[in-house]
């Protein structure tokens, strides 16, 4: 049934990516080419140093992030980077020049906040901003949201409930004539760099991902034969195969292909303790990924 779920995400994100940027097994070279001709060459190449500087086990996302912003600067135009957010927030370009995340943001990295900024602001060229925010964590349905206070039975409401996602409330009278609202889960939606960057992810995976001119290839480093061998063949005796796993890891970029073949995240829940000491093994980190096999084989 997992596998089922994760090669049924895998089509769908191919499908949307074909649809968004025109391939279907995207490439890292392949996306910031076609990101320079919306973005221009310096967004561009700033963008792609974040990227590399991020830890292998980031890239994917990084990558994804710029996703997003090539199709959202496609959606709403260049201008996008130099307008002040609110009046109190500086200019995209600001941003990705000084590279520093801002509040409430900073659990994302600086190419992911801007992927929720240019989310969120071509969900609302679309549907118009929202009225309120909604955690769909919970599935409650009724009166998530406060009411306009022009609202009128039957009016739909767009609610936000993540970077580009939206869906609507339906304004009802309840028994005592008072005015609620039921969210429609039936309309959930994203705009499409939030699709773009959810896609690209999903359809590229882990990787490896490459980057063009990249010298030296972090990828081709070495990795410590011990405990590579001990998580190739903790992977083995918990179900992986030996097409999934691949001979016997010796650089980071056979870890993450090995890692990408395994498909972790639809197993057991066991393989969190294993994800955790091979990303530290992919992110050249020997004092965690010690901790991390140590707690595994405890």
């Amino acid at each position: 049934m997992r596998e089922a779920h994760a090669e049924d995400a895998r089509s769908e994100a191919k499908r949307l990516i074909l649809d968004l940027l025109g391939e279907e097994r995207p490439t890292a070279g392949t996306l910031l080419n076609e990101a320079r001709t919306v973005l221009g060459r310096e967004r561009t190449r700033r963008a792609a140093e974040l990227a590399r500087g991020a830890p292998l086990t980031r890239r994917s996302a990084e990558l994804a992030a710029i996703a997003a912003l090539f199709v959202g600067t496609g959606e709403l135009g260049p201008g996008w980077w130099t307008v002040s957010r609110g009046g109190t927030l500086p200019p995209p370009e600001e941003v990705l020049v000084k590279a520093a995340s801002l509040d409430p943001w900073t659990d994302l990295t600086v190419l992911e906040m801007l992927a929720a900024w240019i989310s969120d602001d071509v969900a609302d060229a679309i549907w118009g901003p929202p009225v309120g925010t909604a955690d769909l964590n919970s599935w409650q349905a009724e009166d998530r949201v406060p009411l306009p206070p022009d609202a009128r039975a039957g009016n739909r409401l767009v609610v936000a409930f993540d970077a580009g996602g939206r869906l609507d409330a339906v304004v009802v009278t309840r028994k005592d004539d008072d005015l609620g609202s039921n969210l429609d889960f039936s309309s959930l939606r994203y705009s499409r760099p939030a699709e773009a960057q959810w896609s690209w992810g999903v359809a590229a995976g882990l990787g490896p991902h490459p980057l063009p001119d990249e010298n030296p290839d972090p990828y081709a480093d070495p990795v410590d034969p011990t405990p590579s061998t001990i998580l190739r063949d903790w992977a083995l005796h918990h179900g992986a195969t030996l097409d999934h796993v691949g001979p016997p890891w010796e650089t980071r970029g056979d870890v993450t292909a090995a890692v990408e073949r395994v498909d972790w995240m639809w197993r057991s829940a066991e393989w969190f303790a294993w994800w955790r000491a091979v990303s530290a093994l992919i992110d050249a980190e020997p004092d965690q990924l010690a901790r991390r096999i140590d707690d595994m084989t405890r």
